[in-house]
């Protein structure tokens, strides 16, 4: 993994006023819609962002098996998810997610999805809302049946570099991996309905951590927001890990570690200014 540097806040890689990229112009996305469940929001109707997280991974699940490359290219993992709350999503109403890639390399992509809501009124929630808007990164490492960094075949290549101008996508982490010193970690219970079928913690869980974390920093919720999350390695079942958190005036950043102090995911949430054109995550 790269190497970082202990200065225990958000990287400079992707400045917080910068935008994810747009859909090109030629580009025709894959789409798909999925109704709002009561299991995806909080006390106050919010879409939580592990539900955000779990529509992510029915989308690219839905797109790769529709896809030319299903057969040769159907295991990816998960190495860095980008949130940006434009405008919360509520229930009930329903979602329409949009994906496509946005970069290429010849292991790795970046996939972008845009969320849409269309609220409805209900005896629950009948206030009118606007609509919701969250767009969201993913990057995506290519393995093989092992789980072991493999090339994307030369028709995956083709069909996800379709609309893309860069094809030279390179991992630079955003979070800082090296925790502060801290005694006040809080624990993170791993259920057995955790556990994916590749064997560790499904990536929406470590979402469902950054939640409760959120309790008590509604404040980073009242606006427009950025939560990233980067995973460093899996959590394997019956692990004990902890989450340790600093808080600044306006950022959470947030570490899940095993048991040994190792590291496994890192996190940020913060506001989210007015933003700019994409300046760019991948190197020339």
């Amino acid at each position: 993994m790269p190497a970082t540097t202990p200065d225990h806040g958000v990287r400079s890689q992707l400045p917080t006023s910068t935008a994810l990229p747009e859909i090109p112009a030629d580009a025709t996305p894959f789409a798909a819609s999925y109704r709002i469940r009561t299991h995806d929001v909080d006390h106050h109707m919010r879409v939580r962002l592990d539900a955000i997280a779990r529509y992510l991974q029915d989308i690219a699940t839905d797109m790769i098996e529709a896809s030319l490359f299903y057969d040769s290219d159907p295991f990816w993992i998960l190495r860095r998810t980008i949130i940006d709350v434009i405008s919360p999503i509520s229930w009930p109403g329903n979602v329409a997610v949009q994906r496509w890639c946005s970069a290429t390399s010849t292991r790795w992509v970046n996939m972008r999805q845009r969320v849409r809501s269309t609220h409805e009124s209900s005896p629950f929630n009948p206030q009118r809302r606007p609509p919701g808007l969250v767009e969201t990164e993913s990057f995506c490492i290519k393995v093989d049946p092992a789980g072991y960094l493999a090339r994307i075949s030369d028709p995956a290549q083709a069909e996800l570099s379709r609309y893309v101008h860069d094809t030279r996508l390179k991992w630079r982490p955003l979070n800082t991996a090296t925790p502060p010193d801290s005694a006040t970690d809080r624990l993170f219970s791993v259920r057995s309905s955790d556990i994916d079928p590749f064997g560790h913690v499904n990536n929406a869980t470590y979402w469902q951590a950054i939640e409760d974390q959120l309790e008590d920093n509604t404040d980073l919720l009242t606006e427009p927001h950025r939560a990233i999350v980067e995973f460093l390695r899996p959590i394997p079942p019956g692990a004990h890990p902890r989450i340790r958190a600093r808080r600044t005036p306006r950022q959470l950043c947030l570490w899940i570690l095993l048991e040994d102090g190792t590291v496994a995911a890192t996190a940020t949430v913060q506001p989210l200014p007015p933003l700019t054109s994409e300046q760019g995550v991948t190197d020339p």
